[in-house]
């Protein structure tokens, strides 16, 4: 064996060299070796294989030898995403191996547990809150401390004291009682998850719409109509405008205060309408609000697309804030739906 050889084996963790013997095993081969591991083992190995890169003809050859196989060279190997997803089509069920190279493919997270930790916890409590105790105080025992602290944050009292009795309670949970959670999360959440989070194209223009000036805005906003009025209307109702921050709350608008440039404020609110300026002048010290009143009148008249362009900077601003869990922002369509 050369030296390069044995440092590569030396170097190979087990997983490793399960998943590339399995891969040089195929499915002819491989297929009761397949059959015989769980949908946990499958993952762990089809994880390693997706990533495991080119190795060296010799190299398959010493690991036949370490598993004590007596077959020859069977040439180089390539783990990909392509060659693992092949491979498993032939020995396994088709409604196994795309819930497997979903965990594996999918950027949220190896695991459904993992993918759950990259879900907002606004959305992961909406979810939670209409399903048992019992169930919720499983899921939260097996995402992270810190994102089932934020989750549990969320819900309303008596039920988040309900699911921290349950935990307290609960022992070890049964490999198929979990199994049974982890299929309804899949199928019930993270699979309406997905279809939620494909963006309507009326959706991606009205946020474009947003970053126009209001002369360019009411252009493209006449044209559409006259080619497609229901269109027009659906943009118009999705656009958030600077004038829908009077939605927010008192803590929101002192929020957006602090992170907004005062020079850019006073240009802003120039062009508000009476009822924006008193929010922001309520929510502000009565010297801040006076000192803004002043920076305002010794502005004398401005150019309509300055105001635009402060306007369009300070929505920019609490959309990032809302993006950050800082601040709501209520839609514009008069419910009391939420944006996060």
């Amino acid at each position: 064996m050369s030296v390069e050889v044995a440092r590569v084996l030396q170097n190979m963790t087990g997983p490793e060299k399960a998943a590339a013997l399995m891969l040089s095993l195929g499915d002819e081969y491989g297929k009761p070796v397949w059959e015989l591991l769980t949908d946990e083992e499958v993952r762990e190995l089809s994880s390693i294989m997706s990533v495991l890169g080119n190795i060296d003809a010799r190299i398959v050859e010493k690991l036949f030898v370490e598993f004590a196989a007596k077959v020859s060279t069977v040439g180089s190997l390539n783990g990909s995403y392509d060659s693992t997803e092949k491979l498993l089509q032939r020995v396994l069920p088709q409604d196994r191996v795309g819930v497997i190279m979903e965990e594996i493919r999918g950027p949220a997270g190896r695991t459904m547990w993992d993918k759950l930790g990259n879900v907002n916890e606004m959305v992961l409590a909406s979810y939670l809150k209409n399903e048992y105790p019992q169930t919720v105080a499983v899921v939260l025992q097996k995402i992270k401390p810190e994102h089932a602290a934020r989750v549990l944050a969320v819900f309303p009292e008596d039920f988040a004291m309900e699911v921290v009795t349950r935990m307290l309670r609960m022992e070890s949970v049964q490999k198929d009682i979990l199994e049974k959670v982890e299929q309804t999360l899949r199928v019930e959440f993270m699979n309406n998850l997905a279809r939620t989070q494909r963006r309507d194209s009326h959706e991606t223009i009205a946020e474009i719409f947003n970053y126009l000036d209001r002369q360019t805005e009411a252009k493209f906003l006449g044209n559409l109509e006259e080619r497609s009025r229901d269109s027009a209307e659906r943009i118009r109702a999705l656009m958030f405008t600077f004038e829908d921050l009077v939605k927010l709350d008192p803590g929101g608008v002192q929020t957006l205060l602090r992170n907004v440039e005062k020079d850019r404020l006073a240009l802003a609110l120039k062009g508000a309408s009476d009822t924006l300026r008193d929010l922001f002048f309520s929510n502000m010290s009565e010297r801040a609000a006076k000192i803004l009143r002043e920076d305002m009148e010794s502005m004398g008249p401005v150019r309509l697309r300055d105001v635009d362009e402060a306007q369009t900077t300070m929505v920019a601003k609490a959309k990032d804030l809302a993006e950050a869990g800082e601040i709501i922002l209520s839609d514009n369509k008069g419910d009391d739906e939420l944006i996060y």
